[in-house]
């Protein structure tokens, strides 16, 4: 099986349609599948349900379609870097389910495990509670949180083989594993493909069992979410 795709728009055909749930690897810009995210901005695909841990910022990353009104709906962690998304939110026209960090990864991690649900203490006596099911343990309080899954995982790692397995780098390993098996097709943007056999299985962050399709972007623009520098 050849999983390896010329181009990310063709890496997306077939597989992207309006009204899907799409997790979206990374950790604010770290991490972000670029070349992924911008060829679904351009297959037009609308009414989107997004899962990521941020939204990106105006002009990139989720942002472009943000700007498109392709996503009708975001499972996030945090969205303060995007004012495009603060105007949609604010005026009624994007739905927010917000969810703490840890959490929204747990979420991710359970549904690609086939766990459908799980309690944790995170959120109970807060509005993350609302509405969920709150069971005691042990004299201690949990809320219940249904796990996550998605139609399309879009992920990027550093290296991958041509099976699919994936190595990671940094804090680009935050989110994308998660989403990558929480996705029933996942489609990885990585820098570097070698053959199968290069990457020592011991350095294996993610089985490419999990992975279908991959594509090649060896110039990402990785662009830096907030550039801080010391004054000369």
């Amino acid at each position: 099986m050849n999983k390896v795709y010329a181009s990310a728009a063709e890496a997306l055909a077939g597989v992207v349609r309006d009204g899907q749930t799409i997790a979206v690897g990374g950790f604010g810009l770290c991490g972000i599948p670029e070349a992924l995210i911008a060829a679904l901005r351009d297959s037009g695909a609308k009414q989107l349900t997004c899962i990521s841990n941020n939204a990106g910022v105006d002009g990139f990353g989720l942002g472009l379609l943000l700007a498109t009104r392709q996503i009708s709906k975001m499972i996030s962690s945090y969205v303060g870097e995007n004012k495009e998304f603060e105007r949609q939110y604010l005026a009624g026209e994007l739905e927010l389910e917000f969810t703490p960090q840890g959490t929204l990864a747990e979420k991710l991690r359970a549904g690609g495990a086939g766990i459908p649900a799980f309690f944790t203490k995170t959120g109970v006596g807060t509005i993350v509670a609302d509405g969920k099911e709150i069971r005691e343990f042990d004299g201690q309080q949990y809320v219940m949180e249904r796990s996550l899954t998605a139609d399309v995982a879009l992920v990027k790692a550093y290296k991958a083989d041509k099976a699919g397995n994936l190595v990671f780098r940094r804090t680009a390993r935050n989110f994308n594993p998660m989403c990558a098996m929480a996705g029933k097709i996942t489609v990885a943007e990585v820098e570097e493909i070698v053959e199968v056999g290069e990457i020592d299985p011991d350095d294996v962050h993610l089985a490419g069992i999990f992975v279908q399709r991959l594509v090649l972007n060896a110039t990402p623009e990785k662009r830096i979410e907030q550039r801080t520098v010391r004054a000369k």
